[in-house]
Parts: structure tokens; C-alpha cells; sequence
């Protein structure tokens, strides 16, 4: 993976699919561009009150004020296109935090049977039901759900997709809900308790980072979770990396 002189962290996997951490905090210049960029995100795409229509991934897309937008931001196309060369044929999946569906759809479009398009807000719950129909995914159901708390607490999934908040830090509405998640990741601390419950044997949970997320956190949380963690993709732009970790109970 790529290192950064001031990068918060690193994940190696050990040989027990275990993460170890090497951390260092960031450096003065590093929190000055993320706030920079988080300033000009916010008020040029997150607070945007006005609704759109784009096309990523080769979906059309409608987003709706407060829902996270995939055209702007890359991770959501680059998950989008990783999850294309999954083989979901028969598959039961969901997508946890799905803003206007994407990798919901990528998912039924990789040939899962079922899909759920999962989201505390309910903006992007009408977002992602309106995308699913419009592309032609009848397989893809939507959901307004705090994390997976709606679903009983028991095997459901045969794959798990998300791709949180990267940053720490208090929302300043629900708009920023999906830059931000709360100081110390709260508002997705309990994501994979919560995702190990519900995975069925054999599933697999993919989850996104960033290398401007705080890494040594979300190894802990996953480790906690009891899961064996494989990097499965790594994707460098000029400011940050963007890391999909492939999770499986131990």
C-alpha cells in the first residue's frame, strides 16, 4: 500500500487475519487539506438543496438533496466497479450506508437474487428505491435503517457492502452525515458486531477505508468483531488512498 509520510495508519494483516496497526498521528499541513477539502465539499456538493441527475457506473442516477452524490466523490464508482467482478449469482446482499444506491445496484447487476439498499437517512432510502426502479433492478429493495438494527440479529446475508463515513468528527447536519460520523466513528461504531451477526457461513463483509481515516480504530472495531481481514483492493488518487478490505469471521 501506499505510505504517507503523516498518514494516521496502516493495515497489515498477520498471519491470523488479524490487523496490525502502525500509527502516527497526521501532520499540521495534512489536517489543513483535509479541512480545506471538506470545507469546499461541503458547500458545493453535500449542502446542495436542489435535486440532480447524473450517471456513475454506468447507472443513471437521481440524487436527492442530502444524499452522498457518486459522481463527485470516486470511491462510490471505484467500489461500484470492484463489485463488478464479484460473482453474486444467488446471492442474498446488502448495502449498509447506500446514499443513491450504487453499490446496491452494482450488486444486483453482478447477479445477487436479492438486495437490500440500507440508510439512517430516509432521503437516501427514496433515493436509492427510485434509482433501483429506474434502472431496471426489481431485486433491490430500500430500507431506512440505523446501521443493520432493523434486521434481526441472525444469519441473513451471504455478503455485506459498505462503505462508511472516513472521517471522525461531528456532522453538521444530515448532509454531512456521510462525510462525517460522529467523534470517535460513533455513529458507525457498531457496524461490524452488528454485520458478524448477520452474515451467513461462508459470507463476506467488503468494507471501504481511506487512508485519511483513523485506521488504527477501525482495526480494533474489526478486530473486536471476531474477523479475519484480507486487503482486496487498493486505489491511490492524488490526496488519499482508498482501501476495500475483504471480512470474514474467524
Amino acid at each position: 500500500m501506499d505510505q504517507w509520510a503523516d498518514n494516521a495508519a496502516v493495515f497489515l494483516v498477520n498471519e491470523s487475519g488479524a490487523l496490525d496497526r502502525r500509527s502516527a498521528p497526521h501532520g499540521p499541513f495534512r489536517r489543513l487539506l483535509r479541512a480545506i477539502i471538506h470545507f469546499l465539499s461541503y458547500h458545493l456538493i453535500l449542502s446542495r438543496q436542489s435535486t440532480q441527475v447524473t450517471r456513475a457506473a454506468g447507472f443513471r442516477l437521481t440524487v436527492r438533496p442530502t444524499v452522498f452524490h457518486p459522481r463527485y466523490f470516486i470511491s462510490s464508482e471505484c467500489f461500484a466497479e470492484f463489485i463488478d467482478g464479484l460473482d453474486l449469482r444467488g446471492k442474498r446482499v446488502i448495502d449498509v450506508g447506500t446514499g443513491s444506491g450504487i453499490l446496491a445496484l452494482a450488486a444486483a447487476r453482478a447477479g445477487a437474487d436479492f438486495v437490500v439498499a440500507a440508510d439512517i437517512n430516509p432521503n437516501a432510502a427514496l433515493t436509492a428505491a427510485d434509482n433501483a426502479r429506474a434502472n431496471g433492478f426489481p431485486a433491490v429493495k430500500a430500507v431506512c435503517s440505523n446501521l443493520l438494527a432493523a434486521f434481526a440479529a441472525r444469519p441473513l446475508f451471504d455478503v455485506i457492502l459498505s462503505s462508511p463515513p472516513k472521517h471522525a468528527g461531528e456532522p453538521r447536519d444530515l448532509a454531512d452525515r456521510g462525510w462525517h460520523a460522529g467523534p470517535a466513528y460513533r455513529d458507525i461504531a457498531a457496524l461490524f458486531e452488528q454485520a458478524q451477526e448477520r452474515l451467513r457461513p461462508g459470507g463476506r463483509i467488503y468494507v471501504m477505508v481511506s487512508s485519511d481515516s483513523d485506521l488504527d480504530l477501525f482495526g480494533r472495531l474489526i478486530d473486536q468483531a471476531g474477523l479475519r481481514a484480507r486487503p482486496a483492493l487498493e486505489r491511490s488518487i492524488l490526496i488519499e488512498s482508498f482501501i476495500i478490505y475483504e471480512l470474514t469471521p474467524r
